[in-house]
């Protein structure tokens, strides 16, 4: 029994040392944080919120977004807020939103995601509309809280068409 509670102990020491080298807990907090703003995030886009939307996002200047729609890039909240209310605007009815493949890389302060995201409604011409789009954000923490510092809208292009493909599933 003297040996073998030796070997049991520093079996049980170095189990623990691979347990925190592989699973730190700072990365998975900060996975499971980003996976609740994108929780909220899609809540707000459904509930057409633009506030809850914009809480999502660092609130200053230094935003900065790719977006699949004229004039595709925008320079921080008030532009990126108005670009939304112009959304919103354009929608009769509610707008489904459905996210899907979502990965999130996180290290303390900074982190990216990329996902795949439908988007469907039917626009005030009546005409339904559903595309589906990939997203990559990258977030920073900020007094505590993960907002996106950058994001970037993109759909694929049929090369022998030229044209963007706004249904294909990866």
């Amino acid at each position: 029994m003297k040996i073998l509670l030796p070997r049991l102990v520093g079996g049980a020491v170095v189990l623990i040392l691979l347990a925190l080298v592989l699973c730190p807990p700072a990365k998975a907090d900060a996975q499971a944080d980003i996976k609740a703003l994108e929780d909220r995030f899609i809540a707000a886009v459904k509930a057409k919120d633009l506030d809850a939307i914009m809480k999502v996002y660092v609130p200053d200047q230094t935003l900065f977004v790719f977006d699949v729609e004229p004039p595709r890039q925008y320079v921080g909240a008030a532009a990126y807020r108005k670009d939304w209310q112009e959304l919103f605007d354009s929608f009769n009815g509610p707008i489904t939103v459905e996210l899907t493949d979502l990965d999130i890389t996180a290290d303390d302060n900074l982190a990216y995601s990329h996902s795949i995201q439908r988007v469907a409604g039917t626009d005030k011409q009546g005409e339904k509309l559903d595309l589906t789009v990939r997203v990559t954000d990258v977030y920073k923490k900020i007094n505590g809280n993960w907002l996106v510092i950058h994001e970037h809208v993109s759909v694929p292009v049929d090369l022998e068409t030229g044209k963007p493909d706004l249904t294909s599933k990866p």
